[in-house]
């Protein structure tokens, strides 16, 4: 990948344009997340159950997963400031949308696209960061595009969630507009142009999908990173119920895990510029060894607490990733970059569901841990495997 700035830029030149695209992640991080907090009141106000509102969750997910791809692939002859301007009014459209839907159809479309962006903006700016960086220190540069989405369990989901509470969730949905509308207004003024390759294409960019490694990376993502998604979609009671907190002390937990992932991706994009291959490694044991903590300890507050906090610093898993994807995807990066966020909303209905299944099989609440563990491990089988066919076929 080459550099689009000029020699000797200092990296204090850079911060504003970083600034800009972790903001992005902010926000668009933010109205992901936080719709699972507003899911009685969308429920009340569009007339169907809790249970049924979840399906707007979903449909942002299959925005994410389908739009990921899409896009990236249709902007491929596009210059990378230009499809990320794009990414960014599609979604504040997305978000305008939901904040004036009428009825539940209008939502769920509205979600729906409002998902649709997501995985490419996350794949795009982390391309746009990595062209912006010494080559030294690429993934640190894509760690801090992703500390806008860590950053969005530490205050955007709990502003969201407030804004929700006291003036509305479409309120809510209009705070994240503006916030992509704010963005957008940074990147077109911060963000350095540079024209497009000339042999980027379409076909190019969809040959991405004839790699093994490119698979198996996203095998990784989908498994090894679910077991945090199965952690996380069922906290509030196993927080309530298992480790005793009040209903109101549960977001101030939560944030603390944010706060966790916060370092642990600047640790994370550190430790991967270094040795890609073990950092892998070393954060999908980590991920074991926390998520079995917490199952072991989650009736117990503070040792709850910390462990949750551990298991936040895995969230350095997700920049490491795209660096290998970038690695392994030669002259398809943008749509590899972007599918790594598609593995990551998969691994979200992986986590959500097997942990769900443990809990209604009876296993209680904490036992989204261990299943969490052994997604981890076989995530970490599937990077072995990974490694071992890289191997064999340089040797053939």
């Amino acid at each position: 990948m080459q550099s689009i700035l000029h020699p000797g830029t200092t990296r204090a030149a850079l911060l504003p344009a970083i600034f800009s695209l972790a903001l992005g992640g902010l926000f668009i991080g933010t109205g992901e997340f936080a719709t699972m907090s507003l899911l009685p009141a969308l429920a009340q106000t569009t007339q169907v159950s809790i249970p049924q509102a979840g399906c707007y969750i979903s449909a942002y997910a299959i925005g994410v997963v389908l739009g990921a791809p899409l896009l990236a692939v249709i902007g491929t002859r596009l210059p990378r400031k230009c499809l990320l301007l794009l990414l960014l009014l599609l979604a504040a459209a997305g978000y305008i949308a939901s904040a004036l839907a009428w009825n539940a159809t209008s939502l769920l479309v509205s979600r729906f696209i409002a998902g649709l962006p997501h995985g490419a903006w996350y794949g795009v700016a982390g391309l746009a960061a990595a062209s912006m960086a010494p080559q030294e220190k690429r993934t640190q540069f894509i760690g801090y595009v992703m500390l806008g989405l860590a950053a969005a369990n530490v205050a955007g989901v709990p502003a969201m969630t407030w804004l929700g509470q006291h003036l509305g969730w479409r309120a809510a949905f209009g705070f994240v507009a503006l916030g992509v509308l704010l963005t957008a207004l940074l990147v077109r003024l911060l963000i350095p142009f540079a024209p497009a390759s000339k042999t980027a294409s379409p076909l190019t960019e969809l040959s991405a999908l004839t790699s093994v490694q490119v698979w198996l990376t996203l095998a990784v993502a989908a498994v090894g990173f679910g077991g945090m998604f199965a952690v996380y979609s069922y906290i509030t009671p196993t927080l309530t119920q298992v480790s005793g907190f009040n209903l109101s002390q549960v977001p101030a937990v939560l944030m603390l895990w944010g706060a966790g992932m916060v370092c642990g991706n600047v640790l994370g994009g550190w430790l991967a510029d270094r040795a890609l291959t073990a950092a892998i490694f070393t954060l999908l044991l980590w991920n074991v060894l926390c998520l079995a903590l917490f199952a072991q300890v989650a009736h117990i507050r503070w040792a709850a607490v910390l462990a949750l906090f551990l298991l936040g610093n895995g969230f350095a898993l997700v920049p490491a990733l795209q660096s290998r994807l970038m690695k392994v995807a030669s002259n398809a990066q943008t749509l590899a970059a972007s599918l790594n966020h598609s593995a990551f909303n998969i691994s979200n209905a992986i986590g959500a569901s097997l942990g769900g299944a443990a809990i209604s099989a009876g296993y209680g609440w904490a036992a989204t841990g261990w299943v969490g563990a052994s997604l981890a491990t076989g995530g970490m089988a599937l990077m072995f495997f990974s490694v071992w066919y890289a191997k064999r076929i340089s040797y053939d």
